[in-house]
C-alpha cells in the first residue's frame, strides 16, 4: 500500500473539513512523525488523536541520524520548522512515499528532493474519486475551509471543487 507521510498542517486542515474519517478510509497508509504527533498536533482533542490511531494512522519514530539530519535540514533552510523537517526526512526514507503538507516551503524542497508532494485539494480529490465520504459532507468541508481564515487553500481552487460536488 502506497504511503503518505503527512505533517500537522495538512492533518489540522483536515480535521477543520472534518475528514478525518473519509481520509483514513482511502486506499493509503498515513504516517507521520512521532515529535510531530505529540508536539505539532496539541490543538486535536484526545478523541481526535485516538480517531486517527484507530483509523488507521501510524505515528513513526524518527532515528538519532534522522533527527540530525532534520536539523541539518534546519540549519540550511530557516523558513522551515524543525517539525517539517522530520516530515521530510521521514519522506525521503520511506521509498516510493508521497508528502502531504500544506507548507508551500516544504513541497518545493520536497519536489527538488524529487520526493512526490501535495496538499490537501488533492486529500479532497482522492475523497471524492474513492466516495470515501459523501458529497455533503465535502461540500461542507469546503464551505468551512472558505469562511476559516486560518484555512491558506485557495479560495478559487475551492470554489471550483464546491461547483464539481454540487454538480454531482
Amino acid at each position: 500500500m502506497q504511503i503518505i507521510i503527512t505533517d500537522s498542517s495538512g492533518l489540522i486542515d483536515l480535521k477543520k473539513g472534518s475528514l478525518f474519517r473519509a481520509m483514513l478510509a482511502l486506499p493509503y497508509e498515513f504516517v507521520i512523525p512521532d515529535l510531530l504527533f505529540e508536539d505539532e498536533l496539541l490543538s486535536l482533542e484526545a478523541r481526535d488523536k485516538e480517531l486517527l490511531l484507530y483509523g488507521g494512522l501510524r505515528v513513526e519514530s524518527l532515528s538519532g541520524e534522522q533527527i540530525i539530519r532534520a536539523q541539518e535540514y534546519r540549519s540550511l533552510h530557516r523558513r522551515l520548522s524543525l517539525h517539517d523537517n522530520f516530515a521530510l526526512v521521514l519522506a525521503e526514507d520511506t521509498e516510493t512515499s508521497i508528502l502531504l503538507t500544506g507548507d508551500s516551503t516544504l513541497k518545493t524542497l520536497a519536489a527538488e528532493r524529487n520526493i512526490e508532494v501535495h496538499g490537501v485539494l488533492w486529500v479532497l480529490d482522492l475523497i471524492f474519486e474513492h466516495k470515501t465520504a459523501p458529497t455533503k459532507v465535502l461540500i461542507d468541508a469546503v464551505g468551512n475551509y472558505l469562511e476559516d481564515p486560518f484555512v491558506w487553500l485557495p479560495d478559487a481552487q475551492l470554489r471550483k471543487r464546491l461547483v464539481q460536488y454540487q454538480d454531482k
